[in-house]
């Protein structure tokens, strides 16, 4: 079984990774392996063709091959709330929560990934173009590969962008080496109200794949619930993990990320998670009616 994610060397998709590596997809019968696909609307597409089984990406992003949510389902989280961060570099001296800093400025983000930080500005009533922000495509730094977290880290720092909007991967790596700054990690109440239910890192199935093996969704659900119980009662296990997949000073630097993390694991998928992205769906354009809960979630989704 191939789970697609759009960006490996992250914590952002990593109960998916840790279910893999620390076998909690093997006690299931699964032979699961991982495939990078991005931009995530893309590895929606994969699945939706049948060429990957499961996403393992932010919720929202499976509309760039579901229109309306139809034919998909997301049967956990690997944790809740919107997980980017908003970085500009250490010259501008930006300070946390100041988002009036983004005036003229060019924000590197991916595709989907972006439309967290347009809800945020919108919300903010700050409109990118009226304020001159620009936000797109990361440019690409060779040597980097398909993570977009760490093109972003070294497009900040070649200056090549004036920001980004990306992964705490990419967020960290720009702190420690002294080039960038945080402004806004809306998982932590930065931002305008509501920002963080706008999306979340899901595991999503095709329902064509659950028609034809119902196990599916609950032994998907049981291998991350049963990663994150591992990493919860052994830290030590996500730099092992880390060390298996990233490259040295990434794989350093995962131990403390995913414990930062860990009071935001839960398997859960709940109503007002739904109707928030729902929310945040319509209110971006990407969605042009409500979608019922029962409708996104699998039955056997925990509450």
């Amino acid at each position: 079984m191939k789970i697609a994610v759009p960006d490996l060397i992250s914590n952002s998709y990593f109960p998916a990774l840790a279910a893999v590596e620390l076998g909690t997809f093997a006690a299931e019968g699964i032979d699961a392996e991982l495939a990078v696909i991005f931009p995530p609307d893309r590895a929606y597409a994969a699945m939706r063709a049948g060429e990957v089984d499961l996403v393992a990406a932010s919720a929202h992003a499976a509309l760039g091959a579901y229109k309306g949510f139809k034919g998909v389902r997301f049967p956990c989280a690997q944790s809740r709330g919107m997980y980017w961060f908003l970085v500009l570099h250490s010259d501008f001296g930006a300070k946390r929560g100041d988002l009036d800093a983004l005036r003229g400025k060019r924000i590197g983000a991916a595709p989907w990934v972006e439309f967290g930080l347009r809800g945020i500005l919108a919300d903010a009533g700050l409109d990118g173009a009226d304020a001159g922000i620009t936000i797109g495509p990361v440019p690409k730094i060779e040597g980097v590969g398909p993570n977009f977290g760490l093109m972003a880290y070294r497009a900040l720092e070649a200056r090549a962008i004036d920001g980004f909007w990306a992964n705490g991967m990419a967020a960290e790596l720009a702190v420690r080496h002294g080039v960038g700054d945080i402004v806004l990690d809306a998982r932590r109440g930065d931002g305008p109200d509501g920002a963080f239910g706008f999306t979340f890192a899901s595991l999503a199935v095709d329902e064509k794949a659950l028609a034809r093996d119902p196990e599916l969704g609950p032994a998907t659900i049981r291998a991350i619930t049963n990663a994150q119980a591992l990493l919860k009662a052994d830290i030590s296990r996500a730099a092992a993990v880390g060390e298996r997949l990233f490259p040295s000073e990434e794989a350093s630097l995962i131990e403390d990320l995913v414990a930062r993390d860990l009071p935001f694991y839960s398997p859960a998928i709940t109503p007002e998670d739904t109707a928030a992205l729902v929310r945040f769906a319509r209110a971006r354009g990407i969605l042009d009616a409500d979608v019922p809960h029962d409708d996104l979630v699998i039955a056997q989704t925990p509450r």
